[in-house]
């Protein structure tokens, strides 16, 4: 929804001062200027990068329309999914999770929280060191050290999609010199001709630079930059799983390390105490119901 409005400001507020300095927008409607400029940056864009940046690049762009993936009851859904391992790993060991850990889409225990088991990478993410703390993995220092460098490097993996934005979005001016510069060889073509015609091309020709530059800065550039933002958010779920089972692996509490994982959020997005402490106790009573059932 930004998006959409920022890039109606944006739009608005050029072509309507345009209109108001006495100009007429169909001098503007160089649709071949166009071509030029936002052809040669996709296919430039298309040479710089290999196939899987250029699919996730598109995915990515669609998933901005959607807004932000990660909401408050998804992170509350996430803390009580933690809590709930840890409360189950400290009363009846990793090995009470094996089944769970293996096949999480079977498990009662992660059933309850769709929201997380739909978020693969996640998924993959808690089950893995879960793995590895059940293997022996429980000292917080090496657990912390190897999260630390997979975080790493996810942290690159999501920020080739927001830099080959912003890489087209810095190559956008220069095309549009590239398109301006064609429209004048056009122009000197049509030399002999009387002043008003060629005054008319001359004027198409510099919409090449005009639009290479709006669609850089107006449009392309901030559209890398919303990107870049909504992969940090992303890198922001794992940072706070990561938090909860180093807690956990140092000794704290499964109380305490939620508090851990909270804290790791942004404002915006993290519960308050008394709301995690409330989806903490149904957690509680839903896993104690297991036990009687059991």
């Amino acid at each position: 929804m930004n998006l959409l409005i920022g890039a109606v400001i944006v739009f608005a507020s050029v072509l309507g001062g345009f209109m108001a300095l006495g100009g007429h927008l169909t001098v503007l409607w160089q649709p071949f200027e166009a071509i030029i400029i936002c052809g040669a940056a996709f296919g430039a864009f298309v040479i710089a990068n290999p196939w899987e940046v250029i699919k996730d690049t598109g995915g990515s762009v669609v998933a901005i329309f959607k807004g932000t993936r990660h909401k408050r009851s998804d992170y509350l859904d996430l803390l009580s999914l933690l809590y709930a391992i840890l409360r189950t790993a400290r009363t009846k060991g990793l090995l009470g999770l094996e089944k769970d850990i293996e096949r999480p889409q079977d498990s009662a225990l992660f059933q309850q929280f769709p929201k997380v088991l739909d978020h693969k990478r996640a998924l993959r993410f808690i089950t893995d060191y879960l793995r590895l703390m059940s293997l022996g993995g429980d000292k917080a220092m090496e657990l912390e050290v190897l999260m630390d460098e997979e975080l790493h490097t996810m942290s690159k993996e999501f920020g080739r999609a927001p830099r080959a934005l912003h890489t087209m979005a810095e190559a956008m001016p220069a095309l549009g010199i590239v398109a301006a510069v064609l429209g004048m060889i056009k122009a000197m073509g049509a030399i002999s001709e009387p002043p008003e015609y060629l005054g008319k091309l001359i004027g198409g020709a510099m919409v090449g630079t005009f639009l290479g530059v709006l669609l850089s800065y107006g449009l392309v550039g901030p559209l890398a930059a919303a990107l870049n933002r909504m992969r940090e958010d992303e890198l922001r779920y794992f940072h706070c799983i990561k938090a909860a089972l180093v807690a956990h692996v140092g000794g704290s509490a499964p109380a305490v390390a939620i508090e851990h994982a909270r804290k790791m959020l942004h404002s915006e997005v993290q519960p308050t105490f008394h709301e995690v402490e409330e989806v903490t106790s149904n957690a509680t009573q839903r896993l104690g119901g297991e036990r009687k059932a059991a």
